[in-house]
């Protein structure tokens, strides 16, 4: 249990945009700032942080809330965990007592394995930096490889001394129990049921998250025994997902930030030797095969990528299909192609830093234009091989998601290829159809919903409505529904959301926007006296005219905003938005991030370039509640109709029921129309 003291000092200490930034490449955007949502892979950013009030709102997931949300929804952290986070990051102790190794077995799966494998990542550090082993062994490999100390610590590199038990017997004394030894992947089980070290005599290099955080290891054998495997990595776990992490990264960062470009390289050593050289930001895939999560990663901070290769042809026609998975995710892509049997760690050792420098920005390529060249000299003249070659291209070509990039790739391929850019582009224009295909057809089939029913309606020309939470409204028009969206019913579009809870949400945005906001109300005097004017503030008149006029807030969410707000009034506060951005509720929280968070801001040059003042909302506050409450009136009072209406024509009824409902239906009717005038309509209900 953390203290609330704790808690407070925590919260007080942590600043939103400094952890989101860690994840996401923040850009100022009036009050706000903004970038891709780290949750969905949109390629319209819709992520808003509001350094102002502490939150977050994402509006292709509909997540939001306060700094400690994110950390749960991104981290899948609980909320203890998401605190000790960032108690890390802020040198906050934490006063907790120490576990027992029982009370560590019965930690969640998670942080039981990040306390594993931090203890073990500094044990392999102690091992090669104050063994004999160690130093003989494991330091002096990278001493012969050039590395110094202050490159071996940034890395947090250590030795696995080469011992059965070694790491086994000093865990287990350190108080981790066996099960998560072998969970972890540092230790294997024998069929007596004793362990022993996986990564026994190998150097260790630790992978980090993208806060620093040791989730993994790769371990690099020192024999020469071809019969070894020479690297291994940690095996899946709950904590180590070898899909969506890409080594350096925690320390990439900020450079790709500043120097809008990543480069990528194969190994755990190109990264240090291209640190070492001056180059930081860089990252590594460890040796696997590119994915499609990696790629997310990277683009949180940049789109732009160069993938550095070393001069062998087979490794690079092997990695060709990951660049096309670069190029399918938005991602402006280049190579640098270093001398045959080079990589980045050799070619900087052995050329220097500053040839380093200049290859890897000066020699870049375009990725179309570099692919283009290497299969057209490796066809030839042979027909079959160049039908091959411009079928690959082609492919690459109608990987790329923006319809004007590739019409620009398309004729500089066919100008490079000597071909008719009609023919080059008939064939991207059957790769994109087939494409189209394939994905309505998973889409189809991964339905929550099974197959729709009816015809299908034709999709918007941007892809979607436009608005928040369509699958479609980022740029993503093949994008099945969400889990939360209503299924299509015959030809009838169902709203996403109804026009009372549109009504009823704006309301609510206002209340929070606005709440202290003083705003003047008229009061009728006694016959013969003059009216007289309070002020109040807007909180206080909203929750005062909800409560006398009866209205029922139909969502949860609002209800326990209205809730919050009422009960603080009964004693004479008046709550803040920025305080509900705190609260214990999540749901809460992503209330009032979902609220104050606008994805759309008025232009200043509406006034300060064309002179043009706009109302402000802030002034029509009194109008806005009026119309807000009268319509979610009227929304009531048409829905009552609708069930008179529905019981009158199911009959059955005596003649007395029938005529208490035909009243009733009078009645109803002339409220509408009463309410309708308010609006100035005379539209029938």
């Amino acid at each position: 249990m953390i203290p609330q003291e704790t808690v407070d000092q925590i919260m007080n200490a942590a600043v939103i945009e400094e952890v989101v930034g860690d994840y996401v490449e923040l850009k100022k955007s009036g009050s706000s700032m903004r970038g891709l949502s780290p949750f969905t892979n949109e390629k319209t950013p819709s992520f808003y942080v509001l350094p102002a009030k502490g939150i977050f709102k994402c509006f292709s997931s509909g997540k939001g809330g306060s700094v400690v949300t994110f950390l749960m929804e991104l981290e899948k952290a609980s909320y203890p965990e998401a605190l000790r986070m960032l108690a890390r990051r802020y040198n906050i102790e934490v006063q907790e007592k120490e576990r027992t190794p029982e009370e560590i077995a019965a930690a969640s799966a998670k942080e039981g394995l990040a306390n594993l494998v931090g203890w073990a990542s500094k044990w392999f550090m102690d091992q090669m930096r104050n063994t004999d082993a160690g130093k003989a062994i494991g330091r002096s490999y990278f001493v012969e490889r050039g590395f110094r100390d202050d490159v071996l610590d940034t890395f947090l590199i250590g030795y696995s001394p080469d011992s059965w038990d070694a790491l086994a017997t000093a865990a287990q004394e350190a108080g981790y129990i066996p099960e998560k030894l072998v969970e972890a992947g540092l230790c294997k089980k024998r069929e007596d049921g004793s362990l022993w070290d996986f990564f026994k005599g190998r150097v260790m290099f630790p992978i980090r998250d993208v806060t620093g955080r040791v989730i993994g290891f790769g371990g690099r054998t020192l024999t020469t025994d071809k019969k070894v495997a020479k690297y291994f990595n940690s095996p899946e776990s709950a904590l180590y997902n070898k899909s969506k992490v890409l080594y350096g990264v925690h320390l990439a960062k900020p450079a790709i930030v500043k120097e809008e470009r990543c480069f990528l390289v194969e190994g755990y050593t190109d990264v240090m030797a291209m640190h070492q050289a001056g180059v930081t930001n860089v990252v590594s895939s460890s040796g696997t095969a590119l994915t499609t999560g990696q790629i997310h990663l990277v683009r949180r901070f940049t789109k732009n990528i160069t993938v550095i290769f070393d001069g062998d042809a087979a490794g690079i026609r092997a990695s060709l299909r990951g660049i096309d998975m670069l190029l399918a995710e938005g991602m402006a892509v280049k190579v640098v192609l270093l001398p045959d049997g080079d990589d980045p760690d050799t070619y900087a050792k052995k050329v220097g830093s500053d040839a380093l420098h200049l290859a890897i920005h000066e020699d870049a390529q375009d990725f179309l234009q570099f692919k283009t060249k290497l299969l057209s000299d490796e066809a030839g003249n042979d027909p079959m091989k160049r039908a091959e070659m411009i079928r690959s291209v082609v492919t690459s070509i109608a990987a790329i998601p923006d319809a004007i990039q590739r019409s620009v790739y398309l004729q500089s391929s066919a100008s490079q290829l000597k071909m008719d850019e009609t023919v080059l582009g008939t064939e991207v224009a059957k790769v994109l159809h087939d494409q189209s295909k394939a994905a309505a057809k998973r889409a189809a089939q991964s339905s929550p919903y099974g197959k729709a029913r009816g015809s299908a309606a034709p999709p918007s020309p941007a892809g979607g409505s436009g608005f928040p939470g369509d699958p479609g409204a980022y740029g993503d028009p093949g994008a099945a529904p969400l889990p939360d969206q209503a299924p299509p019913v015959g030809d009838d579009l169902t709203p996403a959301i109804s026009e009372r809870a549109v009504i009823e949400n704006d309301l609510i945005r206002a209340l929070l926007e606005y709440a202290t906001e003083v705003v003047s109300v008229t009061m009728e005097g006694e016959e013969g006296e003059e009216p007289s004017t309070l002020e109040v503030p807007f909180a206080e008149l909203v929750i005062h005219r909800i409560e006398e006029e009866g209205i029922e807030i139909q969502d949860p969410m609002n209800q326990a905003v209205v809730k919050r707000f009422s009960d603080e009034l009964d004693h004479e506060r008046i709550l803040t938005a920025d305080q509900l951005a705190q609260d214990q509720d999540m749901g809460v929280q992503q209330k009032v991030a979902g609220a104050l968070v606008q994805q759309h801001v008025l232009s200043p040059n509406w006034s300060q370039r064309h002179k043009i003042y706009p109302v402000v909302e802030r002034d029509q506050l009194m109008s806005l509640l009026e119309d807000s409450l009268r319509r979610m009136h009227l929304t009531d009072l048409r829905e009552a109709s609708r069930e008179v209406s529905s019981k009158l024509e199911e009959g059955g009824l005596s003649v007395e029921e029938e005529r208490d409902l035909l009243a009733q239906k009078v009645q109803l009717t002339r409220e509408i129309q009463a309410t309708l005038k308010h609006f100035g309509t005379v539209i029938l209900p």
